[in-house]
């Protein structure tokens, strides 16, 4: 299920056809380990970067997702794996578009806990104690 601030989308099976780094690849995936600096000058092109998150307590593919940003990337930059719905506005807030989560999860947090997170910018307490 792909999440995105306007609900839930299924994932379709043609939509990531075995996403790599190969030689003129559009989109990939990057473990929750890897450097994005190696991508640094090979961004151009890429439409989709997938980045994991093996579980919801490791927070390394949030910083991960703000380099990509801060490098330059304008593509599509999604989250998959293990992301609750807490962790939505986060997501969001450091450049993330939308986030892949299993059927399971999906089942688990439904449509409408991710909803009320959409309103992402709403959620961040470091502008509300500024007002």
């Amino acid at each position: 299920m792909i999440v995105t601030d306007t609900g839930f989308t299924p994932v379709a099976d043609s939509v990531n056809p075995g996403l790599d780094a190969r030689e003129g690849a559009t989109a990939l995936d990057l473990a929750h380990t890897d450097d994005p600096a190696v991508l640094e000058g090979a961004l151009d092109g890429i439409t989709l970067i997938r980045v994991a998150f093996p579980a919801f307590s490791d927070g390394r593919a949030f910083t991960i997702g703000r380099r990509l940003r801060m490098m330059g990337y304008a593509g599509e930059l999604r989250a998959f794996g293990h992301v609750i719905a807490d962790q939505y506005a986060m997501a969001r807030r450091v450049g993330f578009d939308a986030v892949e989560i299993p059927d399971t999860l999906a089942a688990r947090q439904p449509e409408d806990q991710w909803a009320f997170r959409a309103d992402w910018k709403a959620h961040d307490y470091q502008s509300r104690l500024r007002a």
